[in-house]
Formats: structure tokens, sequence, C-alpha cells
């Protein structure tokens, strides 16, 4: 081959090795493109078996608990009027506040679910003694209080695990916490309305019969839930010394006032959260509290039971799109976003208290049920993803207790103020409540600011996410 043959392929040579590189490195380019415009990574699925087993044990005791408000209200106030209703209700929350801290302590002691299925349990029996005396004869107030306080104490052991429980049995709080209040939803759709109409023609023992049926098959759902082991990413490694067979992150040992007192100062460092309870205090007390009696008495006398059964029926329908809204929308400040939702919660004690026409009525709880299930996820998902997993259920108990409280109160006082205004100027008052607890909850920089956390540890989305009790100052 002579020089000028060599030099002619050589340079062809390079020329094929540029056009190979070239070729690589466009290769290269497009498929970083692709990488950066293609579609999200697929998300973890949130029907697995666990989820679907802890969703039925929920939809199914909330239809029941759906339905004892109106029994309560229609069967309880035709025997011993609103003051009756309100003693009844009241003796419950009251119990369920007194007891909730120390279920708390329990969860986190024994395992979530645990408590759950022996508070489950015992709410088959309560409902049972309740279901028998309605079918046998009218029964005494005393027993009615009775089995109230019984229940309620149930409840204080269940509550505080069905924050637990949720980071435990999938895997997206958000997602998980809008698809139980969807349920939750429904069942204020059917429960409320098939209360109604199973007293009109059966008598209230059954509803109190098929509600003990639902915790029976709560209990059985929850008990054969298997968590994921200590150690996998879905749930907190098992403490030492924790019992064969208990729940992730259960654990034995302790003193009862050092687990009260580490709740409370995780609680405490946590501004967003006790502002926010020290607000929904006074929502108990004037909105929450009177809501069901006086609205009752209201509507029941000018538009009839049945009318009363719908209204809240429809407050189900609200609820159901409110938490379709949650599954979609995932705000950056969750909190301030569910503050503004509340705002529209004003309407349905307004639409009680002026006394207008079954459309309008409806449309009210309409709106207030899709404004309270948006806030309900936001706030659920925040307490989760902001709380450390070793003290959530201790830290649920308090934010219980806290909002709870006012509520026991409310319902107490609501038949003793109808002395002093009608119903229907006591509602006024509900709705002006409503409005100022919103500008409140505006009004505060922790509760404004705080950021949507990632839910498996990750780091905020925004400024405003406390830490641990342990190491970081309350965020005021």
């Amino acid at each position: 081959m002579t020089t000028s043959q060599t030099h002619t392929q050589n340079a062809q040579n390079s020329r094929n090795t540029k056009d190979a590189q070239n070729s690589r490195t466009t290769r290269n380019v497009r498929t970083t493109r692709a990488a950066r415009t293609g579609p999200p990574p697929a998300r973890p699925p949130l029907w697995d078996r666990r989820f679907t087993l802890y969703f039925v044990a929920r939809a199914v005791s909330l239809v029941g608990d759906a339905m004892m408000p109106v029994a309560t209200a229609l069967a309880v106030g035709a025997l011993y009027g609103i003051s009756g209703v309100g003693i009844v209700l009241g003796i419950w929350t009251g119990t369920v506040v007194a007891l909730v801290l120390f279920g708390g302590v329990l969860a986190d002691r024994v395992g979530a679910r645990r408590m759950m299925v022996g508070a489950d349990l015992a709410r088959v029996l309560t409902q049972g003694v309740l279901a028998a005396a309605f079918f046998v004869a009218p029964p005494p107030f005393w027993l009615l209080v009775t089995m109230a306080a019984l229940a309620g104490a149930a409840t204080a052991m269940f509550q505080p695990g069905v924050n637990g429980m949720v980071p435990l049995v999938a895997r997206e709080p958000q997602r998980a916490n809008a698809t139980l209040k969807v349920a939750d939803a429904l069942a204020q759709l059917l429960g409320p309305a098939l209360a109604g109409l199973l007293i009109a023609l059966t008598g209230a023992g059954t509803v109190y019969a098929i509600d003990g049926a639902t915790f029976l098959l709560s209990a059985l759902c929850l008990a054969l839930i298997r968590l994921a082991p200590a150690g996998a990413p879905e749930a907190a490694p098992a403490a030492a010394g924790s019992p064969a067979g208990a729940d992730p992150g259960a654990r034995t040992g302790g003193s009862l006032r050092r687990d009260l007192r580490q709740g409370w100062q995780e609680f405490r460092a946590r501004t967003w959260m006790w502002a926010v309870i020290l607000i929904w205090v006074g929502y108990g007390v004037l909105l929450f509290g009177p809501l069901v009696p006086l609205s009752s008495a209201l509507v029941g006398a000018r538009l009839g039971p049945n009318a009363y059964g719908l209204a809240v029926s429809f407050l189900g329908v609200g609820t159901v799109l409110g938490g379709l809204l949650a599954l979609r929308v995932r705000p950056a400040r969750p909190l301030a976003a569910g503050a503004a939702a509340m705002a529209l919660y004003t309407v349905l004690p307004l639409c009680v208290a002026l006394d207008t026409g079954l459309p309008v009525l409806l449309a009210g709880h309409v709106l207030g049920g899709g404004a309270w299930a948006f806030w309900s996820v936001m706030w659920a998902t925040s307490v989760q993803t902001h709380t450390p997993p070793a003290v959530l259920n201790r830290v649920s108990a308090y934010e219980l207790a806290g909002s709870v409280s006012g509520i026991a109160l409310g319902q107490i006082l609501a038949g003793p103020a109808t002395a002093l205004a009608s119903p229907g100027r006591l509602l006024l008052v509900s709705a002006g409540a409503c409005l100022a607890g919103c500008v409140a909850l505006f009004a505060i920089p922790a509760i404004r600011t705080l950021g949507r956390a990632a839910p498996a540890g990750g780091t905020p989305e925004a400024p405003g996410r406390p830490g641990s009790a342990a190491s970081e100052a309350p965020d005021c």
C-alpha cells in the first residue's frame, strides 16, 4: 500500500470513529431526554392485603358509627328530649377524653392493632346490650349512660391506633387517608338514612344490633392483618424485649408517667399541632358539640325525622366529594389549604339556623361535608408524616383528647343553653365561631406555613416541619 493510500485509509478510519462517537453521543442524549420526559415512576400499590383488610375493618365499623348519631338523636330524644341526647353523647365523649391518653400509651406498648381488636370486641358487648334493651322495652336512662361510658372507654383504646396503623399498612398516607375518608363519606351517606328507615320500621334495637355486628367484623379483619416484620421499610423496628407476635414498634417496660410525659413533649414541640387543637376546643364547645342535638331538634320538628336523616346523608355526599378531591390535590401547604376549605363549613349551621327549605338545607350539608373531609385528610396526613413513628400513637392521643374535650362540653351544654336562647340563635353563634376559627388558622404562621412532608422519612417541601422534641426546640 502506498503512502497516499495509507493516509486515505487512516482518514477514513478517523471519520468512521468520529461518526460512531457522534452516533453514540446522540443516542445517549436521546436516552437522557427520554428519561427526563418519560412517564413518572409507578406509584407503590395501595390495595395490598394489609390495606384491604384495614379498609374493610374501618369501612364496616364506619357504617355502624354513622347510624348511631341519628339513632341516638331520634330514639333517645323521643324518650328523654334534647337534654337526654346531649348527656348520653356527652358521657360517651367525656369518657373518650378521660381515657384516650392511656389508650395512646398502651397502643405504643402492646401495638395499635391489638388494642383496636380488643376495643372492637368490647363494643360488640355494649351495643348488644343496648340492642336487647330496646327490643324488650324502652331502656332506663341509667343503662343508656352506663353503656355510653363503656363504649367511650373502648373508643379511647381504639382511636389512638387509627393514625398509627395507616403508615404501617400503606406507603402513601395521603392516598390511604383520602380513600378512608371516601369510605367514611359513603358510610355517612348510607348510615343515617338507613338508621332513620330502620327506626321507623323496626325500632332502635335493630340499629344497635347492626352496629354491634360491624364491630365484630372489624375485629376479625384487624386480627387477620399481618404487619411487616421488624426492620421492613413500612414498619418501625420492634423494640428489644417486645413480646413474641407483637405489632411492629410495640414495646414493654418504662413507667406510665414517663410515657405520658414524652408524648406531651412531642405534642408541645409542634406549635402547628397544639394551636390547631386549641382552636378545635373552641369548635367543639360552640360548633361540633351542639350541632347534632340542635340540628336534629330543629330539622326534625320542622321537616320531620326522615328529613334530618336525609340531610345527614347529604353530608356524606359532600364528604365523598371532599375525599375524592383530597385524592387528587396535593397542596404544598396542606393545613393552609384545609383551613380555606373549612370556611365552607360555615354554611352548614347557617342553613339550619335560618330555617331554609329542604334543597338549600341539603346543599349546605354537601358543602359542609366536602369541607370537613378535605380538612380531615390534610390534618391526618400532616400528623402522620410530621411525627416520629415511635410516639405517633401517644401524640395522636393528645391531639384527640384536646379536640374531643370541647365536643363533650358542647354536647352536655346544648340542652341547658336552649333555656338562654333558641336553637336557631345558638346555631348562628356556631356559624360565627366557624368563621372566626378559620381566620385564626390563617393568622398563625406555624399552621399557615407547614409544608407537606415525604411519608417515609423524606424532607418536607416547605419550611415548617418541627423535629423531635428530644432534639429540637418548640416551633415557636
